[in-house]
């Protein structure tokens, strides 16, 4: 079981930079799929971005080349590095976990239901 927590987020100018980070407190962190989520009001939540167990990195489009995912697997630490922001970008951001899904589902795509795991969120907004 996965037991996680965002920080990084705020407010900030179209243009500009935030990173948000995902803190770890169960165990087993470096068998899980993780991924990044958002929600905006009104709206699905949809993948950001993905990182499976072996390292490997997938974006939705509207954020490929824009933001970049990674994970510690000492320090337990998922962050997501988000340049160019867009007023678009303002959504709650979830962090999210899971141990079963296997790296070809482990993907942005992925259906929300599918990870068994998340945080609170931390909410991100950006001003034109």
């Amino acid at each position: 079981q996965a037991h996680l927590a965002e920080s990084g987020g705020g407010s900030v100018q179209s243009g500009g930079s935030l990173r948000l980070s995902c803190v770890d407190a169960g165990s087993a962190w470096s068998r899980f799929c993780m991924a990044w989520f958002r929600q905006a009001p009104g709206k699905e939540r949809e993948g950001v971005a993905t990182i499976d167990v072996d390292g490997a990195t997938y974006y939705s489009e509207s954020v490929k080349g824009r933001f970049t995912i990674s994970r510690d697997n000492v320090k337990k630490i998922l962050s997501l590095q988000m340049n160019s922001l867009k007023p678009e970008d303002t959504a709650m951001y979830y962090c999210a976990a899971d141990k079963y899904l296997v790296s070809r589902n482990c993907k942005p795509n992925t259906n929300a239901s599918r990870f068994d795991n998340w945080g609170q969120g931390t909410q991100v907004t950006v001003s034109s």
